[in-house]
């Protein structure tokens, strides 16, 4: 059993968002699990819902956490390398080129803000 059932992102542009999520997610294999139009879309894999797109329920901004990131595992540097690309080219902004980072042996990651400013990241422990 997975630890996490899922867990959801905001936005304040329902559209934009889950059209970036769907650019940097099918990298790294997911698909579009479910969508309730205007309120949510769901990512994840193997038929499993697993991360949410969604407009706050409470009809209030969507807003980011300081010192959150959303994580995603990628199975390979190129994974990361077309995460990177579409998360740029869909509204993103780079929070960390794809690269070697020194958290852990051969731990390769990219880092991205959403288009609503949320910190999301996918890493993979593949050597080169």
């Amino acid at each position: 059993m997975r630890l996490i059932h899922h867990t959801c992102v905001g936005t304040n542009d329902f559209e934009k968002g889950s059209a970036f999520y769907q650019a940097v997610l099918t990298p790294l294999g997911a698909e579009v699990i479910n969508q309730v139009p205007g309120k949510a879309t769901m990512f994840g894999t193997e038929g499993a819902p697993e991360f949410f797109v969604i407009t706050p329920s409470n009809g209030e901004a969507a807003t980011f956490s300081n010192g959150g990131t959303y994580g995603f595992n990628a199975e390979s540097r190129a994974q990361v390398d077309a995460f990177h690309a579409a998360g740029m080219a869909n509204g993103g902004s780079d929070e960390g080129a794809p690269g070697p980072r020194e958290f852990a042996p051969d731990a390769y990651a990219a880092y991205l803000r959403d288009p609503d400013g949320n910190k999301i990241c996918a890493v993979c422990f593949a050597a080169q």
